[in-house]
C-alpha cells in the first residue's frame, strides 16, 4: 500500500525493524521489503534520530540485536581511521533566489476563533520554520509562535499566544494543499507560491 510507504517517512524505521524482527512469523511476500528500503533510500533524512531508527533497518537489523554484539570485538578499531569531511559541492556561496510562500494560522477550536493570512518573501531552501520566524518579524502580534526542541527537531507549541495542550490533546497541526506535512518545520522546505497552513487541532 502507498508505494512501499508505512505510516509516515518518520515511521518507517521503527516499522522495518518490526518486520525485520518477526519475519518468522509472517508468510513471505505478505510485504514488499525492497519497496520500503526503496522510499527509505529515496528520503532526505535530517534528524539524528529518523536516521538513528533507519540505519539497523537498513543492514536487516533492529533495536533487539543490540543485546548480542560483541563490543570487545571492536575495541582494537583505531578511532583515527575516519574519512575527511568534504564540503557540499555546489552549494557554498551560491546565492538562493527569494520565493514567496503563502502562510495562514487558524483556529476554530477553542477560544476566541481566528484565521490570519500573510505571504512572506525568503530565499529558496529555506525551512518553513523561516517562514513563520520572518512573518513573526514583519507581524509580531499575529503571527508570534514558540517552539520547543526535541529529539525529532523543533515542535510548535504555540502560534498567536495558543498553547497546544496535552491534556485537551491539542496541538498545531501544518498542511499543504490540505495534506498533513511529512515534516517537521525545522526540515520542510516549502516551494514557490506554496500555501502553508497551521490549524489547531485534536488528536
Amino acid at each position: 500500500k502507498r508505494n512501499g510507504m508505512i505510516g509516515n517517512i518518520y515511521s518507517m524505521g521503527l516499522a522495518l525493524q518490526a518486520l525485520e524482527a518477526t519475519r518468522n512469523f509472517y508468510a513471505p511476500r505478505k510485504w514488499d521489503c525492497a519497496q520500503a528500503i526503496s522510499v527509505v533510500c529515496a528520503h532526505d533524512y535530517q534528524q539524528p534520530m529518523a536516521i538513528a531508527q533507519v540505519l539497523p533497518a537498513l543492514v536487516g537489523r533492529s533495536y533487539l540485536d543490540v543485546a548480542g554484539l560483541d563490543c570487545a570485538a571492536t575495541k582494537d578499531m583505531s578511532p583515527n581511521r575516519q574519512l575527511p569531511l568534504s564540503p557540499v559541492l555546489g552549494t557554498h556561496g551560491v546565492p538562493r533566489a527569494p520565493i514567496q510562500v503563502h502562510y495562514s494560522i487558524t483556529n476554530r477550536l477553542q477560544g476566541k476563533h481566528f484565521h490570519y493570512s500573510t505571504s512572506v518573501t525568503v530565499p529558496s531552501g529555506s525551512t518553513l520554520l523561516r517562514v513563520m520566524e520572518v512573518a513573526a518579524e514583519e507581524n509580531p502580534q499575529i503571527f508570534s509562535f514558540q517552539t520547543e526542541q526535541t529529539s525529532w527537531g523543533t515542535y510548535v507549541t504555540a502560534i498567536h499566544g495558543l498553547a497546544a495542550s496535552t491534556e485537551d490533546r491539542t496541538y498545531w497541526q501544518f498542511l499543504s494543499a490540505g495534506d498533513a506535512l511529512d515534516e517537521g518545520v525545522g526540515t520542510y522546505k516549502p516551494h514557490a507560491g506554496e500555501h502553508i497552513q497551521a490549524i489547531f487541532s485534536t488528536y
